[in-house]
């Protein structure tokens, strides 16, 4: 018994839609690489790793220069303006001089992290708070990381350059802060903050 064949496109229709599915999703490959471009400031676990790091950076160094004393004495180390600074307040990385230069050079400076340093305190008027700079190096990305500590600062504390004034006698004149008042011993309790992100 003899069974004719008719021909058949169905293989043919198999194929054009392979091809065709195949060219729709390279397409769309290549539109979603293009649409998400990733830059160095994507948030990614990367990103996230540096900004924990500099975290953990930024509050070491308080603790570390606190315990020290080093923190206290780069507050103290101002006479009309921070010593050594050329718009009261330091661009970039203090002199090899000041008690905070090593530290954060260590911890930030070569990490090629910049940093801010900034100073929280009570106001003259009694009302809210004040800040002066210590360290502008710029304005913080968005995945900037923070750290603060608090420091005391007491009447009997001497400052300037070579530690020529005492906060009591000087300190309404010459310091940034004013004294809290009702008290002969604790001048103010100032409030130090640092800001980091990746350059």
């Amino acid at each position: 018994m003899f069974v004719e064949h008719l021909p058949d496109d169905r293989g043919q229709a198999h194929t054009l839609e392979a091809f065709t599915a195949a060219l729709l999703l390279v397409t769309g490959l290549i539109f979603a690489t293009q649409a998400t471009a990733v830059t160095p400031l994507s948030a990614s676990t990367s990103n996230q790793h540096v900004e924990n790091q500099a975290a953990i950076a930024a509050q070491d160094v308080l603790t570390t220069t606190e315990a020290s004393g080093d923190l206290k004495s780069a507050l103290l180390y101002y006479d009309d303006g921070f010593v050594g600074a050329e718009n009261r307040y330091y661009t970039g990385l203090p002199n090899a001089s000041h008690p905070l230069h090593d530290p954060l050079r260590e911890a930030f400076d070569a990490r090629r992290i910049a940093f801010d340093v900034d100073v929280y305190y009570p106001a003259a008027d009694g009302d809210g708070v004040d800040r002066t700079r210590l360290i502008d190096m710029g304005t913080p990305s968005d995945n900037a990381a923070t750290a603060s500590t608090q420091v005391a600062l007491y009447g009997d504390d001497r400052f300037g350059a070579g530690g020529e004034y005492t906060l009591a006698e000087n300190g309404s004149r010459r310091y940034f802060a004013a004294p809290v008042g009702g008290g002969d011993t604790l001048y103010t309790v100032a409030e130090v903050r640092i800001t980091a992100w990746q350059m």
